[in-house]
């Protein structure tokens, strides 16, 4: 169906690098995606990734953090100032480094499976209803 490898384009994005080509730059800044790549010209604007990366990188973030926070626990039984002062800070560095490389392989697989304008067919403007469909039966 596809000649384009979704694992490849994924792992290019999380590699915050083009999923065409793999050698521009997918963001312009932190989190904004560029228009197209500065090295092959691919358009990336047709990207949709919206509230996907942040859910999957506070699924990854929570099950590494909290694993620690009972491994940590169980073996060392610190005092809660211990857990206040440690935790907070890894969750924010881990969530800041993980969101990028997320939403990297969100459009990686996007560009792969060909989704949202990314060389398949063009997406179809929403029917409008007619307006006597709208309007209630007296």
């Amino acid at each position: 169906m596809s000649d384009r490898s979704t694992s490849e384009a994924m792992l290019r994005g999380v590699k915050l690098t083009c999923p065409a080509c793999g050698q521009g730059r997918i963001f312009s800044s932190y989190l904004k995606v560029a228009d197209a790549c500065p090295k092959c010209g691919e358009e990336l604007h047709h990207q949709r990734a919206d509230d996907l990366p942040a859910y999957i990188t506070m699924f990854i973030t929570g099950h590494i953090v909290v694993g620690l926070v009972m491994m940590v626990e169980t073996h060392f039984s610190p005092e809660f100032w211990v857990h206040a002062l440690i935790w907070p800070p890894m969750v924010l560095a881990l969530s800041l480094f993980l969101l990028p490389r997320v939403k990297g392989a969100a459009i990686g697989l996007q560009w792969a499976q060909r989704m949202h304008g990314f060389g398949g067919a063009p997406e179809a403007a929403p029917a409008i209803a007619p307006k006597a469909a709208l309007t209630r039966p007296a």
